[in-house]
């Protein structure tokens, strides 16, 4: 059996500075198996996420770079393929992205076409390349079972995740979304801007009363869904409590 992967989402550098980016690194380091390199996410510019996969890279551990279609047309997309070759990148997320917070979105890309150029890069060029795309708790469509590896959204129900789980057959990896949420403004935030991504109210509760209780249920819920063997792994996303849960969870996975 394989071993079970935990993909933990950075906090991208919004300055030309990565000392954060190797901090966390170095922290998640011990519960991490891959590392998930965002792209502009929150609509704000980063450090490109190709070049910081190759940084971590260079630290010994395995990146996976995210790519949206919202910043970029075509040729965009296959001069980020050119750099990720350059750079010995391999493994990718793409997604459409959110609204960004200045500009235009690009409409020259979706997920699908994206899939579609980079399998046709990677065979013109003879490179291996490892392609996820992101789900939500619902039917996935078709072309979705081209990709490599399902990032499903962020939940915070294990029973949820499982009906969804047992209702689907994909001949790769699923990852099961989990955030460890920092405050219940956060949640509330999420809650109103993602409604999908709608945080319980009784989780929302528990933070008020404990502010670490979202790292508390993260790591509980990490741990459930290892223990169920139904997916090969979990999309962690620690947000800015990196350090608690390493601290936390490190011992659950010996």
């Amino acid at each position: 059996m394989a071993p079970f992967e935990v993909v933990c989402e950075i906090e991208p550098a919004t300055r030309p500075d990565l000392t954060k980016v190797r901090h966390q690194i170095g922290v998640l380091g011990t519960v991490a198996t891959r590392f998930l390199i965002p792209d502009n996410h929150i609509g704000r510019a980063t450090v490109s996420s190709v070049a910081v996969a190759h940084e971590v890279a260079r630290m010994g551990c395995r990146a996976v770079a995210c790519v949206n279609a919202r910043d970029r047309n075509l040729l965009g997309f296959r001069r980020d393929l050119l750099t990720a070759a350059a750079y010995g990148v391999e493994e990718f997320l793409f997604v459409y992205g959110d609204r960004p917070e200045t500009g235009r979105r690009s409409d020259d890309l979706t997920v699908r076409t994206m899939i579609d150029t980079a399998r046709t890069f990677a065979e013109e060029q003879s490179l291996p390349i490892r392609i996820g795309v992101s789900c939500g708790l619902g039917p996935v469509p078709a072309w979705k079972h081209q990709a490599d590896v399902w990032y499903l959204q962020v939940s915070y129900d294990l029973d949820t995740m499982l009906r969804w789980r047992s209702d689907v057959t994909f001949a790769g990896a699923v990852y099961a979304g989990v955030m460890a949420l920092p405050s219940a403004g956060m949640a509330r935030k999420i809650s109103t801007d993602v409604p999908q991504l709608a945080v319980p109210p009784a989780v929302v509760d528990r933070l008020e009363a404990d502010p670490d209780a979202g790292v508390d249920l993260a790591v509980d819920l990490v741990t459930e869904v290892r223990a169920t063997g139904a997916f090969e792994g979990v999309h962690l996303i620690p947000v800015n409590r990196y350090r608690q849960v390493a601290t936390l969870l490190e011992p659950r996975l010996r």
